[in-house]
């Protein structure tokens, strides 16, 4: 199994993307935690991983907040021994034109994609230190990226998990812990389920696609799956696009 003895961290985990890769993490070996503020959500996630035979534990997290982040990291080390991976995959959805971003809707998105990156890093890192090394994978996007003509917050605040991820890279290589980012396309997700929720919205997506299609959960887990296992040693401040060719433009 690819993630044989390891130990990982997952915030969001308890819906779409989240969940999907712990499940596979667990699938494939990991002792997972899943963080999240969805507690019903997350526990049911928990329970379908140790039912069918794989080792889970769900916290509550909110991950602006520097306790709870402290909090989860001890109860991931008390209940497995080590952390080994954090991927902070948390994160909220916005594309609203700059003159029409409140002060509110930046500060939100930014506390929660981008700060809550930072937070969920400074706090893992002792720990893998102790554990020998590990894997951060930050959730980016293509909006990270590149620009567009719709959005203003929601691509700053990815923009900054990219170079974030790189600072991270450099800092802490000669500990041992790799950092990368993802940056997805449109992946088929609750995030966005009112775009694709209609023929026009879904359509308009497919087009942008070289590929002719949106992504799913599996394409972007599959992906954290690669980073999170020794078979990406060599990888670290690395971009791993996700996007069926959409940036290759």
């Amino acid at each position: 199994m690819r993630l044989e003895n390891k130990v990982a961290l997952i915030t969001g985990g308890s819906r779409g993307q989240g969940a999907t890769e712990a499940r596979l993490f667990a699938q494939e070996g990991a002792a997972v935690v899943i963080a999240d503020i969805l507690e019903d959500q997350g526990k049911q996630v928990e329970a379908e991983i140790n039912e069918s035979g794989g080792r889970a534990l769900f916290t509550r997290l909110n991950v602006t907040s520097e306790e709870d982040w402290q909090r989860a990291i001890q109860e991931t080390v008390d209940a497995f021994g080590r952390i080994n991976v954090l991927i902070n995959n948390a994160g909220i959805y916005q594309q609203v034109p700059i003159e029409h971003t409140s002060l509110e809707d930046w500060n939100n998105i930014m506390n929660i994609n981008s700060t809550g990156v930072f937070l969920g890093t400074k706090s893992v890192i002792p720990a893998m230190r102790e554990a020998g090394g590990g894997s951060i994978i930050n959730l980016s996007s293509t909006a990270g990226l590149v620009g567009s003509a719709r959005g203003s917050a929601y691509g700053a605040s990815k923009g900054s998990v990219r170079l974030f991820t790189k600072y991270t890279a450099i800092q802490h290589a000669a500990d041992g812990i790799r950092a990368n980012s993802i940056h997805p396309g449109p992946i088929d997700t609750e995030m966005i389920a009112e775009t694709l929720g209609t023929e026009e919205g879904r359509a308009g997506s497919i087009a942008r696609v070289p590929l002719g299609r949106v992504g799913t959960v599996d394409d972007v887990a599959y992906g954290a799956l690669f980073l999170a296992s020794d078979e990406s040693s060599f990888m670290t401040g690395a971009e791993l696009v996700i996007d069926g060719g959409i940036t290759a433009k």
